[in-house]
Order: C-alpha cells, then structure tokens, then sequence
C-alpha cells in the first residue's frame, strides 16, 4: 500500500531532479514558539536550507496526508492554527485516517522524512529521558526512533530540560551514534557544553555524509544524532540557565503538567524567565542546525546511493 505522501511543488520538483533535501519538524512552528516569532522563523530556516545549496521540506499533516513541505500560504495558517496535535509515532496514524491537522515531532518527522526517501533532518533539540523519569517512566518515543529510522538527525544535543546523562546512555544502549561537531564535549541545547564528553566527533559534513552511508551498507537499522552545538555568540552558559529550568520544573510538577505537555510548558516558561533570551537562542540554534543539515545533504547527493 502506497502511504498517503502529498509533495509541496518545490519539493516534488527538487525529488525529481535528485537535489538533495533537508526534512523540518513542524512541531515548533505549533508549540515551539509563539506567534510570530513560530512563523518567521520556520521561514527563516527554510532560507538557510535553500542558502547552503538543499531544498527545505518542512513536515506536517492535514487533510488525510502527510505534507512533504508546505506551501508559503499553508506554512502560515499552521503557524496560526489552534488545536493542532502535537504527532509522534503513536498517534500518526488515527491522525492520517481521521483527518485530524498535527505538527510533528522529531520521531514522527523521521518517520514521514524516510517515507518520503529524505535522509536529513535539521530539528533544535531532540526529546529524551526526562528528569524523575525513574517515577514517571516519561521516555521520548525520539530515542526509540533514533534505534529504528534511518535518518540522520541534525540538533544541538536532546533538550537541557531533560537528564541528559540517562538520555546519552540510553542512546548508547540502542546503538545510536552520538557525533559531536567542532568538539568534543555534548551541546546541551542553549548550552555549548553539557559537562558529557560526546561519543563520536566529526567535523566534516562529508564525514558525516559517509558513515549514513556506511551504516546503510552495513544492513544497521536506525539513524544517527549529530550534536551541533550553538554558535558561540548566541548561548546560555549552563549555569546561568540552571535555575530557570529548576524553576520551571518545579512549576510544572506543582501544575501536574505531564506527557505531551511538558516540554512546551518548560520552554515557555524559561523563555519568560530569560526574558526572550531563551527564545533568541532557540532560534539560532535551529537556523545553525539546518545549515549543517544542508551541507550534509548535499555530501550525501554526491556520494552513490
């Protein structure tokens, strides 16, 4: 049976001149951001991807279909929608077959991006283990399709909300390359340096190109997590953002905000407390992360598939 894909014009024409292609969640467009901030940035990574030589296929559902990339016009109604799901591997399908509008998330993008035979995928950060998940047991479903889909995923680092040394052993546990670029230390998303030595390190997109090769050659199901760190210019120390993700999480313990719900309800509350800091790092972390996404798709156009 034929997944029900619907391809934007610019992605359906990049497809079929084999021009190499970046997958975006569009799960920051509906709760990463508020409006307007949400739209001008999904427009603003779009142009990075177009800038380092790749054409962008921002990701969503609606209608029945997946949208392999959105129309100008249809990337501005999701960013003022409201009601929109927030998709992961276990609702994306009663989405598709009820007709249901969702954003997707890192698992879900990976999913719709390999059915649509996109290798790359720019996000900001990915989900993971969260902090007291010995008592709650709230795992990202991210991790578990970093293990199964065979997209090489571009974030700086799982989110600094969560705990980032179960997330990393985790990840080790189901055998996903964690590949640091430009150091050797793990990013923690607004952060450059989570205190974690990364596992891997190459700073070459063409590096980074082969081994998704590699790794298909091998017969190795799942992806691969490249650790992009924020620029330099644009970070929060860790320290300094240590307490407003204390206080965030206190907050939404107190709130009995769970599930789905809690990563939007932390990055806006730290972004509040940071007061828009936390919001202008974000953004250029995503706007960093699909630079490098690009310049790796176009390493893995020239190498045989």
């Amino acid at each position: 049976m034929t997944p029900p894909l619907a391809f934007a014009t610019e992605v359906a024409e990049a497809i079929a001149a084999r021009r190499p292609l970046v997958a975006l969640e569009s799960t920051i467009v509906t709760h990463g951001m508020p409006f307007p901030d949400n739209l001008a940035t999904a427009r603003a990574v779009e142009a990075e991807v177009r800038a380092a030589g790749a054409v962008p296929a921002t990701i969503a559902v609606a209608g029945g279909a997946i949208r392999i990339g959105l129309e100008p016009a249809g990337l501005e109604a999701l960013a003022t929608a409201t009601g929109v799901r927030k998709l992961s591997r276990a609702d994306l399908a009663v989405a598709l077959s009820e007709g249901w509008t969702g954003s997707t998330t890192v698992a879900a993008t990976m999913i719709c991006a390999r059915l649509a035979g996109i290798e790359v995928f720019a996000t900001g950060g990915i989900g993971g283990v969260h902090r007291g998940a010995e008592r709650t047991f709230d795992v990202s479903a991210d991790l578990e399709e970093l293990a199964a889909t065979a997209v090489t995923v571009v974030a700086s680092g799982a989110k600094a909300i969560l705990d980032l040394p179960k997330t990393l052993e985790v990840l080790e546990t189901r055998g996903v390359p964690v590949i640091a670029v430009g150091q050797d230390a793990l990013p923690a998303f607004w952060s450059r340096d989570s205190g974690l030595p990364a596992p891997l390190r190459l700073d070459d997109p063409a590096a980074i190109a082969r081994a998704h090769r590699m790794r298909a050659r091998l017969g190795m199901p799942g992806g691969q997590l490249v650790a992009n760190p924020i620029p330099a210019e644009a970070e929060i120390p860790a320290d300094a953002i240590a307490p407003h993700i204390a206080e965030a999480l206190a907050a939404a313990d107190a709130a009995g905000v769970a599930a789905k719900a809690v990563t939007p309800f932390l990055l806006s509350r730290i972004g509040a407390a940071t007061g828009g800091a936390a919001l202008a790092a974000n953004i250029a972390l995503v706007r960093n992360n699909a630079r490098l996404a690009a310049h790796i798709a176009v390493a893995l156009a020239a190498l045989p598939a």
